[in-house]
């Protein structure tokens, strides 16, 4: 139990923040966080190695996040879905409100793996060699699929000038 306690201890803000960029919700990323710490102390059988503690955590939040999502989808309209959030953080990288939201957008409407890649290295803070292990693939791959992310996200806030 005090292993798991340090491994809490150690990667907890770096869940925290995935979750967040996720969630788009201090409060939603909070319970997942707790949620994702949960589920790996009573799996951490599992945990093989084959990737860093910190990638196989946010692949736990993000399955746990798509799950949740996809159960409130079919019950919530689209009228009841309070405003989202601003996650504080992004405020200290971007200008204003504004941005941070346009910034979203363009990433919740990029294709997979562009979208998962920025998210990981962004908010997870994922190294590009656990990202391309995530994705089997390797790390300089992680590294052109991270550049391209970025440069379509540029485009996109260039367009909508």
């Amino acid at each position: 139990m005090a292993e798991f306690e340090m491994i809490y201890k150690e990667y907890e803000r770096q869940v925290y923040r995935y979750a967040l960029s996720l969630t788009m919700n201090q409060h939603k990323a909070e319970e997942l966080t707790q949620v994702v710490f949960y589920k790996a102390m009573i799996h951490i059988n599992q945990f093989k190695g084959k990737c860093s503690m910190s990638s196989w955590l946010c692949q736990i939040a993000k399955n746990t996040y798509i799950n949740e999502y996809n159960k409130q989808k079919r019950f919530v309209s689209e009228e009841e879905v309070p405003e989202i959030e601003d996650p504080l953080y992004l405020e200290e990288h971007f200008v204003n409100k504004e941005n941070v939201m346009r910034i979203h957008q363009i990433l919740h409407n990029m294709p997979d793996p562009y979208k998962e890649v920025f998210t990981l290295r962004i908010f997870g803070e994922v190294s590009f060699r656990d990202i391309g292990k995530l994705f089997g693939k390797t790390e300089n791959w992680a590294k052109v699929t991270y550049y391209r992310s970025k440069e379509k996200i540029s485009s996109k806030m260039e367009e909508e000038k």
